[in-house]
């Protein structure tokens, strides 16, 4: 079962497309518990997320199924298995909000990350220091003992891209590059560190406009994530001022995925954003 009890983002991937092959070959839950040789509510609780999956009846559920794409099998299959596994940051759990673990878990398992943030540089960019004035700057009061735990995590949240595990786009408003929101020596820092992860391979990072102010108010902070070769958007999350929320809705996923083509299409290339970055430094040094 789930860590809780309730469904880990792993296990509700893994139910959600048990579910829609079931129903792709036109098959009622009675039949497929009998194919497992299990009650109707396992099957149930199984595409609800509430249980995982064991292996062998993922391969079960699939035959019967008739899913025979060997590429989808063993994703799922890899599913099962680390729905159980205990992820690094449920080492910080207990500072850290059920659905801000699902969004790790989301990071840690995608192949395609693509973050778009209006007003702040993205988390996945943030240095500490800069990481540390933005959160302790919240509306909620966090004790300093818990705020070096938010910043550790975040810090681990990178570790993913700097190794070169997943494919990152980041877009980001040109007011979080030319109006510190901090410390100006912290600023100077992050904008080094931009460009420094701008020279990454699996790294791209484009600079929105200032005269893009409409765009910019019309679509809110989120992360879109694909766990397969292809970039298709299988899951966003939103955060917001009490936590984060994860939407997998086909709908959903369409919208947000031509909304970051929209926002891509407006931003500066990233050679012109890496030039924008660089003057600013610049002219902040002048100073």
């Amino acid at each position: 079962m789930p860590a809780g009890g309730r469904p880990t983002v792993r296990s509700r991937r893994l139910g959600t497309a048990l579910r829609q092959y079931r129903h792709a070959a036109k098959l009622d839950q009675p039949q497929a518990a009998e194919v497992i040789a299990a009650s109707q509510a396992r099957i149930s609780r199984l595409e609800s997320g509430h249980v995982t999956a064991r292996v062998i009846e993922v391969r079960l559920l699939l035959d019967a199924y008739g899913v025979k794409d060997l590429e989808v099998r063993a994703k799922l299959e890899e599913l099962a298995k680390r729905s159980k596994n205990r992820g690094w940051w449920l080492e910080h759990a207990q500072h850290l909000q059920p659905d801000y673990l699902d969004h790790i878990a989301l990071e840690d398992d995608a192949t395609y990350i693509r973050q778009w943030q209006p007003a702040l540089v993205p988390g996945l960019l943030q240095t500490p220091a800069y990481a540390e004035a933005i959160i302790a700057a919240g509306p909620d009061y966090i004790a300093p003992e818990n705020l070096e735990q938010l910043v550790k995590v975040r810090e681990g949240r990178q570790a993913k891209i700097g190794e070169g595990g997943a494919s990152y786009t980041a877009i980001f408003w040109e007011a979080a590059v030319v109006h510190p929101l901090v410390n100006v020596d912290i600023h100077r820092e992050q904008l080094s560190a931009i460009l420094g992860a701008m020279k990454r391979q699996n790294v791209t990072v484009q600079v929105l406009p200032l005269s893009a102010g409409v765009l910019v108010g019309s679509i809110p902070a989120f992360s879109s994530f694909s766990f397969d070769s292809e970039p298709a958007v299988e899951a966003v999350a939103m955060e917001n001022l009490r936590g984060t929320s994860v939407l997998e809705a086909p709908d959903d996923l369409a919208a947000y995925g031509n909304a970051f083509d929209l926002l891509r299409s407006a931003a500066l290339a990233p050679e012109a954003s890496a030039r924008l970055i660089r003057d600013v430094l610049r002219s902040m040094k002048e100073e």
